[in-house]
């Protein structure tokens, strides 16, 4: 082959390296700064703390190819390095250049710019050439011919390719190429620009700029959540061994070696609906502060435990796409104070899930009944309401009506006190005994010294029998607004008996509709505040009472009453609760 135009081919090689240089950052310039902790929240919000020593550039910047979606406001990079001072953080898009192994013949002709090469065409025609291109406008190319503001071009690759051959440069159509032989040797990886967008941290060195520098960055994002759940062994004895293990949701980035706080409650994010502009997304995402002293991250946020007001949440919140973080425990944002679990050295891929134990303890519990009686209609409305749910579910075995006809039941309870040093979050809870599953229920946040009742089952072993009668009524007991208004005086009894083989601790409430009177058996018969106190009202379900058209003048005459009674009751005994209320009617 000709000397000179070898030299040629050389020379225009090594300046098409150069230009592409000049355009795109290589791909393995790019530093990937590891996340060193995680504070991961139930409702997959994650604090995360990147941090490193990372490469720096010819101008002594540190570039990543790694953008986080962060909350609004929440996004902290900041330099470790004595030497440099960061100024400046810019998110944009840019070109790199990218290596990869050749897969294709274009990718292999573009890979080996000089080498002599058999060419055999789609006519089965066989030549030797030298490679000495593909024809391109290069980006500057295009940038200078586009109009103003339109932004940085990849460079056009054409479909054609120059031969060196011994009559001359031959121009072929890359498609009309079949195969190729290489006469000597050959390089398998191509190089190709993309657009990434890009993070560059600006630093400002007091002298020369050094090839690696001391960076991190803080910001909050959802990606990550932790669900808990608790196994309660108990061994009849009065103590209940308590497992708390979480399982693990990533779906943020990977994480190797990585310390993760798991915490108990759900701080308040103002913004957490809108992403930071840095993050170069036109998406929303669902965003979501508290550590150890320990925690490289503690100075971001306070180590006091806090409570934290209630606020209004959606049910369910929109999801950007693909994004699973498996499901929400209920009732889990609800007011609870903060408390954070350290597990270190966890290692978990992006998409991966993870189940590890968290802490285990032993706390005191007892056996506790409860009954609960709600209020019936009053006999001048009983008609409205039968009649209604006759409508809307005369075929259903599942009505309230139905339910308020049968018997109520006594339901036993476990009553933990968390003696431990932990508070006990909301969870779903499996019960043990004597090595058999007892129910699952769920755990309610319980702060330490406090107690918590976990439902276990119906106690069969409990009968409970109600009676309840009219015993007074008088006309024109009351005047109000100028009319009269009858009493209706009312008494009820409620039987118990204990078949149980030990000693029961009952707790029995009833609520009436009217105007309560007295309880004997130590009874409490208090009025409730219904506009404060919305215990009165069974949990689930669109109770009669709140659809009823109740006059105008009911509220203004009566009230709700609550009856209630904490006793023991021993094995095989019975016991009489009596008491007594009343109500006004028009």
């Amino acid at each position: 082959m000709n000397r000179t135009l070898i030299a040629v081919v050389v020379v225009l090689s090594l300046t098409a390296s150069l230009v592409v240089a000049e355009e795109a950052a290589p791909l393995s310039a790019l530093a990937k700064m590891p996340v060193k902790e995680i504070t991961v929240f139930k409702d997959g919000h994650a604090f995360v703390l990147h941090a490193g020593r990372m490469p720096t550039d010819a101008s002594g910047n540190v570039l990543m190819d790694y953008l986080p979606t962060p909350v609004l406001g929440t996004f902290w990079p900041y330099s470790a390095d004595k030497g440099a001072k960061l100024s400046a953080v810019v998110a944009s898009k840019r070109k790199v250049l990218i290596k990869q192994t050749a897969l294709t013949l274009r990718e292999l002709l573009e890979a080996n710019v000089g080498a002599e090469v058999f060419i055999t065409e789609t006519d089965a025609k066989t030549y030797l050439g030298t490679i000495m291109g593909i024809p391109t406008r290069s980006s500057r190319e295009l940038e200078k011919v586009s109009p103003p503001n339109s932004g940085e071009k990849l460079p056009q690759k054409g479909g054609l390719i120059l031969l060196k051959t011994d009559n001359g440069t031959k121009v072929v159509k890359i498609d009309r190429i079949r195969d190729i032989t290489f006469k000597g040797e050959h390089r398998s990886t191509s190089r190709r620009e993309e657009f990434r967008n890009l993070l560059t941290l600006k630093l400002g060195w007091k002298g020369k700029p050094k090839q690696a520098a001391d960076v991190g960055m803080m910001y909050l994002q959802k990606g990550v959540r932790w669900i808990p759940h608790y196994k309660i062994t108990l061994d009849s004895e009065g103590k209940a061994h308590v497992k708390l293990q979480a399982t693990i949701i990533n779906e943020l980035t990977d994480l190797e070696g990585v310390t993760v706080h798991l915490v108990v409650g759900v701080p308040t994010f103002q913004f957490k609906d809108t992403v930071d502009p840095i993050s170069l997304q036109h998406q929303a995402a669902q965003l979501s502060q508290y550590f150890r002293r320990s925690s490289q991250t503690a100075y971001a946020m306070s180590n006091a435990i806090m409570s934290q007001v209630a606020y209004n949440q959606p049910a369910a919140v929109a999801r950007p796409a693909g994004v699973d973080l498996g499901p929400a425990v209920a009732g889990s944002q609800q007011n609870e104070d903060l408390f954070v679990f350290d597990v270190k050295n966890v290692t978990l891929k992006k998409g991966q899930r993870m189940v590890i134990p968290v802490t285990e303890f032993t706390i005191p519990y007892r056996d506790v009944y409860t009954l609960d009686i709600p209020f019936t209609p009053p006999a001048e409305v009983w008609g409205g309401v039968r009649q209604h749910y006759w409508q809307q579910s005369r075929n259903s075995r599942n009505t309230e009506v139905a339910r308020m006809f049968h018997a109520p039941k006594v339901m036993h309870k476990i009553r933990l006190t968390n003696k431990s040093k932990y508070p006990l979050t909301t969870a779903p809870a499996l019960i043990f005994c004597k090595g058999r599953v007892l129910a699952q229920g769920m755990m309610q946040y319980t702060s330490a010294g406090s107690e918590v009742d976990l439902t276990v089952t119906t106690a069969v072993d409990i009968r409970v029998e109600k009676d309840e009668k009219q015993t007074d009524r008088t006309p024109n007991a009351m005047k109000w607004n100028n009319y009269n208004h009858a009493r209706i005086d009312l008494a009820g009894k409620i039987k118990l008996t204990n078949y149980c083989k030990k000693t029961a601790e009952l707790e029995i409430t009833r609520h009436v509709l009217g105007n309560v009177g007295k309880a004997d058996q130590d009874g409490k018969a208090e009025m409730v505040n219904v506009l404060e106190d919305p215990g009165f009202a069974p949990s689930g379900g669109r109770y009669w009472w709140q659809w009823y058209s109740w006059p105008g003048w009911w509220h203004h005459v009566n009230g709700i009453g609550r009856i209630t009674w904490k006793l023991k009751l021993d094995a095989g005994k019975s016991v009489d609760l009596k008491y007594n209320w009343y109500y006004y009617w028009r």
